[in-house]
């Protein structure tokens, strides 16, 4: 059995050590094919883009001729003559942008230098002879030992795609892998400096280049025309809501069920798509997290784990939560952690500043990201969004239940104590804890009274809490009428739950006996409204029932659920 060596990109050392290799090689083919000279690939991280690359550069280069027998047995070597005519017939420029990440743009130009500067070093040859003239060996010599103006540096794809011509007679083929990761990293403080760099690197080494065979760019995202691929009309961008190149990033169902077969993984295979299933590239769907799925394969006895949301912090998603008013980014969040899709336009050109003022633009975000997928497409650019599977779900409750323990101040021990006296039916019990939680989050919005806010917090507490255990529904149709929250257990034999909000305010001078009638009064209004509009039907049509039909009155920021005694 190959074993497999995770985290490895260089696609010749895990052929020649005979790993696992899952045969993704007719991107050659497909690439060989593309019209347009020039193909920009966004894809979600650890998707395989990197090891992607890597097969491209050893496929192409003319300096790795002898390297055949690493595709001998590959579906590219079963292709026709034409496309393995192209082997080895290219001189490769390779760059990976993946590590330049830094607070600041002083050590994020310095990475980029360093990998130019490396980029030149592994092509030093060109120096020998007369080539280059002597101020062209002395500008690539300044690039080598990094004392190269910036706009030097700016040139220097461009100015070594010619020496490379020049000396092989022969197009270069351009690979460069992450190239939005400086400009993620810089979006929050640098973000001009690193746009106008990356531009005019990108624009010379690409826009009217002669000496350019095939190019290929890598990212997360596709960062709007305007701000980086000025004037490139050469170049072509296939994202996760194209077609082309759909089964090229990320596992197939037949390559997933091969893997853990290979692997002899005895787990239920629909948990394990529950988990790491899910993507949907263009019309391709059920396409799975090549990262999470790997790692479950050598490590299944250990159970399920968030793989793949474990290589990133998540900081964008989480700062928009915390936004005091990002009241409808939380209402959409609310729909996607309860297995609901939303409807959003899907902004191609990403341009990060526009994210302070476009507040939609998060969903584009999200999607290019990994952490939504598409499932429908309904209009010219907009789309039915979700989470794509479990393991994503867990994101996006850890963010809430860090949002609410951490901003709101709700402590998760008692939101979860709170949370299990609802459904275990200890109406008492869960009085007194719910009160404590919504003084918290009143405290935290100041929202004078108006409980939108608080209501709907609460629920997104729920849904983090025992949203595996429950399909939570707000504000939905059921019966003759609108319930105001419903929780549908899974486990039939559980109780169900069917909850009707009001709310009236104390008036001026009121005693005390008055204002608990008219409590009491309130409560038992709503209790007759579940009853008489049947809000707990949908309970009744799911073969649930254990109902509990629990009125919440709110006297300006005070909850009352029981009666209140005379």
């Amino acid at each position: 059995m190959k074993e497999l060596d995770l985290g490895n990109s260089d696609f010749k050392s895990i052929i020649e050590n005979n790993n696992y290799f899952v045969d993704k090689s007719l991107l050659i083919k497909e690439v060989i094919k593309a019209q347009k000279q020039v193909i920009l690939l966004p894809r979600p991280r650890r998707f395989g883009k990197t090891l992607n690359l890597s097969m491209l550069k050893y496929f192409f280069d003319i300096n790795q001729s002898q390297n055949e027998n690493l595709f001998l047995n590959l579906n590219i070597w079963q292709t026709e003559n034409e496309i393995k005519d192209k082997y080895a017939k290219f001189p490769v420029i390779f760059l990976s942008f993946k590590d330049a990440k830094e607070k600041t743009w002083n050590k994020c130009y310095e990475l980029i230098a360093a990998e130019l500067s490396d980029l030149y070093r592994r092509h030093i040859y060109l120096l020998a002879g007369d080539l280059m003239s002597t101020i062209e060996q002395s500008e690539y010599n300044e690039i080598v030992d990094r004392s190269a103006k910036e706009t030097d540096f700016q040139r220097s794809i461009k100015k070594l795609s010619e020496y490379l011509f020049r000396f092989h007679n022969q197009k270069v083929v351009i690979l460069i892998d992450e190239y939005d990761t400086p400009i993620q990293a810089g979006y929050n403080s640098f973000y001009e400096q690193v746009i106008s760099f990356m531009r005019n690197l990108l624009s010379g080494a690409f826009k009217d280049n002669s000496f350019i065979y095939k190019g290929i760019i890598t990212g997360i995202l596709r960062i709007s025309k305007e701000s980086i691929f000025t004037g490139l009309n050469n170049v072509t961008v296939h994202t996760v809501l194209n077609d082309e190149f759909s089964d090229k990033f990320g596992f197939t169902e037949i390559e997933t069920k091969k893997i853990l077969q290979d692997f002899s993984v005895p787990t239920d295979y629909e948990l394990i798509k529950k988990w790491y299933n899910g993507y949907r590239i263009g019309s391709l769907t059920d396409i799975y997290n090549p990262w999470s799925i790997l790692n479950y394969a050598i490590s299944y006895n250990s159970g399920f784990q968030t793989f793949w949301a474990n290589t990133s912090s998540d900081d964008l998603l989480k700062e928009q939560l915390k936004d005091r008013d990002e009241n409808y980014t939380r209402e959409q969040l609310l729909k996607l952690i309860n297995n609901e899709v939303i409807e959003k336009d899907i902004d191609l050109n990403f341009v990060f500043p526009d994210l302070v003022k476009n507040k939609e633009l998060l969903w584009s975000l999200l999607t290019f990201s990994g952490y939504l997928t598409s499932v429908n497409k309904i209009g010219r650019k907009t789309y039915q969004l979700a989470i794509p599977n479990y393991e994503v779900k867990t994101v996006f409750q850890d963010i809430i239940m860090n949002w609410l323990n951490t901003d709101v101040k709700i402590k998760q021990t008692l939101l979860i104590e709170t949370t299990r006296k609802l459904i275990n039916n200890e109406i008492d019990k869960f009085e007194i804890g719910f009160k404590r939680i919504i003084g918290d989050t009143f405290s935290y919005f100041d929202t004078n009274g108006e409980p939108e806010n608080v209501y709907q917090s609460y629920v997104l507490g729920l849904l983090a809490t025992i949203g595996d255990d429950y399909t939570i529904k707000s504000n939905r149709e059921s019966g003759e009428g609108r319930y105001d929250i419903l929780l549908i257990p899974h486990d039939k034999t559980k109780y169900g739950v069917v909850i009707e909000i009001k709310q009236i305010s104390k008036e001026k001078g009121e005693k005390d006996e008055s204002f608990n009638k008219r409590i009491n009064n309130k409560i038992q209004e709503a209790i007759a409204q579940i009853d008489n509009n049947e809000y707990f039907k949908e309970l009744v049509d799911n073969k649930v029932e254990k109902i509990i039909k629990l009125p919440i009155v709110f006297a300006g920021k005070e909850p009352y659920i029981t009666l209140i005694d005379k």
